[in-house]
Order: structure tokens, then C-alpha cells, then sequence
């Protein structure tokens, strides 16, 4: 019997973490230091493999990156997916709202990648990767319609934009307290509160309502 180590390379037993591994790794280095800081090289002597690891899992670096995008979107949908349809749908928007800000603090490093707009190891975005990350959207929006099909929200809303602009003020807040920007009396969670309670109101609700249903809904 052969005593000799499996190369941890190989797929089968104990690949798919070595891959996990390669994709968290990739992922800190583009979001840290950018796509001049990534090599195979450097991530196999990171994660304690043979540069083969890298093509055995993914084939090419470009690939690599693709791989790390979508990753990333699987680990943001399945907090998304922690939040159920509710009865009450400003609260569940609030609740989705709540997860989106939770990923970006929990995996800075993916989030990073996924919607940071730069240029990775020479691999650029298409229209195609762009819309893994786009496609995230329906969970709002079909919260946003629900809202307004039981009039907490005008009859007219149009959920396409409102759920745009709320993806903007979502992302902008996760890059600013990433960056150590919200300072001072209001942390993080009130601004979030607050943005809500305010996007709400802008779109019809009552405010003594929007604000019991923010609040239950980024309580959790």
C-alpha cells in the first residue's frame, strides 16, 4: 500500500475546500491590493497547494475571477433567502435591506469583487456577469410590488427604478462604512434606519407604520 500523499490538486476528497480556499484568497488579494497583486503562484503558496490546484479548479485565472463573482453570489443569496415573504412587505424589504448591509460587512473581500467595478487580473466584466449580480435585484423589487399591492407604497410606484435607486443607496452605505465614513452620533444601523423609514414615506407609506416596520424588519 502507497503511503504517498494525495496531491491536493487532484479533485474528489477534499476539493471542494482547497477551492474555497483559492476563491477566498482571490478574493482578498483583488479586493486588498488589485489585480496586479494576483498570481497563481501566490495563491497556491497561500493556500499550501501546487500551481496546478489553480487549473485543476478552474482552468485559467480569468476564470478564477469569474468563479469568485459567482461564489459571491451564491453566499449573498443565501442570506437573501433567509429572509421569507412576509405579511407585512415593508418589513421584509427592511429585512433584505439588513441582509444586503450584513454581507457587505461579513465578506468584504467578495462584495469587493462583485460590485467593486474594476478591472481583475485582466479579466473584465461582461453584460452576462454583470446580470449575476443585477439578478439579485428581483428579491426588493417583488418586495417593493408587493408594497404597493397593499397600499403601503403609491399604486404607481414603478418597483424597476425605486429598487435601482435603493441598490445605490445600499451600496453606497456599505463602501462608506467600509471605509470608516459614518462617524460621529448616527452609526451604520441608523443611517440604514433611516434611509428606509425615509424611502418609504417618499413612496407613500405612513410614516408612524414605515417606522414600526423598518425597525421589526432590520431587528430581524
Amino acid at each position: 500500500m502507497s503511503t504517498q500523499n494525495p496531491d491536493p490538486a487532484a479533485p474528489g476528497r477534499g476539493a471542494r475546500p482547497l477551492r474555497r480556499r483559492l476563491l477566498d484568497e482571490a478574493a482578498r488579494v483583488l479586493a486588498e491590493e488589485g489585480p496586479g497583486a494576483l498570481s497563481a503562484r501566490r495563491l497556491v503558496r497561500a493556500v499550501g497547494a501546487s500551481t496546478m490546484a489553480v487549473y485543476t479548479h478552474f482552468g485559467s485565472m480569468p476564470e478564477l475571477v469569474r468563479e469568485v463573482m459567482k461564489e459571491g453570489v451564491e453566499r449573498f443569496l443565501a442570506r437573501v433567502r433567509e429572509v421569507p415573504p412576509d405579511a407585512d412587505p415593508v418589513r421584509e424589504l427592511a429585512g433584505l435591506c439588513r441582509a444586503y448591509q450584513e454581507f457587505a460587512r461579513a465578506e468584504p473581500h467578495v462584495y469587493a469583487v462583485l460590485f467593486g467595478g474594476s478591472a481583475l487580473a485582466g479579466f473584465e466584466l461582461s453584460e452576462t456577469d454583470r446580470s449575476m449580480g443585477v439578478a439579485l435585484l428581483r428579491f426588493p423589487r417583488d418586495a417593493i410590488r408587493r408594497c404597493a399591492g397593499a397600499g403601503r407604497f403609491h399604486a404607481d410606484t414603478d418597483a424597476d427604478l425605486l429598487v435601482r435607486q435603493l441598490f445605490a443607496q445600499m451600496h453606497g452605505l456599505a463602501q462608506l462604512t467600509r471605509a470608516g465614513y459614518i462617524l460621529g452620533r448616527y452609526g451604520p444601523d441608523d443611517v440604514l434606519a433611516g434611509l428606509l423609514r425615509d424611502l418609504a414615506v417618499a413612496a407613500g407609506d405612513n410614516p408612524t407604520q414605515a417606522t414600526t416596520s423598518v425597525r421589526s424588519g432590520l431587528a430581524g
